[in-house]
C-alpha cells in the first residue's frame, strides 16, 4: 500500500512500490490525461510534475514519489502558470492530432516555473518532448505568450 498525493490529494494505491507511476495514474486511478508514448522516457507524452519538476512517469517508479506532490494534466489550470499555458496553448491553436499535449503543456508549465522568462534557448533546451505533428513552433510562441 502506497500513500500518493496526486493533484492534491492524498490516495491509497495498493500497488507494488516499483509500478511505474504511468499505470498507478492511469490504470489504478482513472486518470488517463497523462498519455503512455514509448515507455522509455524518451516522448515526454507521459510528463508530469513531482513538486514542479517535469518527469516521465512511464519510468517513475510509484514509491520514489512518496512524500511528493504530483501534480497532473487533470489539475494544471488549478496552478496560476498552469492556467496561463493553457491559455496561451488554445489561443495559439497549439494542438493537431493532441495525443502528446498533455505532456507538454505539463513540461512547459514546468519550465515557466523554474525560467518565468525563458529565453529562445530555454525554452529549446526545456521543450524536449517529441510531437509527431511538429508543432514546435507553435508551442514556442505559446510559450513565449505565456510568459509575457
Amino acid at each position: 500500500m502506497l500513500e500518493l498525493t496526486i493533484n492534491g490529494e492524498t490516495r491509497r494505491v495498493e500497488v507494488e512500490g516499483d509500478t511505474p507511476l504511468l499505470w498507478v495514474l492511469r490504470d489504478t486511478l482513472g486518470l488517463t490525461g497523462t498519455k503512455y508514448g514509448c515507455g522509455i522516457a524518451q516522448c515526454g507524452a507521459c510528463t508530469v510534475l513531482v513538486d514542479g519538476t517535469a518527469m516521465r512517469s512511464c519510468v517513475t517508479p510509484a514509491d520514489s514519489v512518496v512524500g511528493t506532490q504530483v501534480m497532473t494534466i487533470e489539475a494544471v489550470e488549478r496552478d496560476p502558470v498552469g492556467a496561463k499555458v493553457v491559455e496561451a496553448w488554445v489561443e495559439k491553436q497549439v494542438a493537431q492530432c493532441g495525443y502528446c499535449q498533455s505532456g507538454q503543456v505539463m513540461a512547459a508549465t514546468a519550465l515557466l516555473k523554474q525560467t518565468p522568462k525563458p529565453t529562445e534557448d530555454d525554452i529549446a533546451a526545456g521543450m524536449t518532448n517529441l510531437c509527431r505533428c511538429g508543432t514546435y513552433n507553435a508551442i514556442a510562441a505559446a510559450l513565449r505568450q505565456a510568459s509575457a
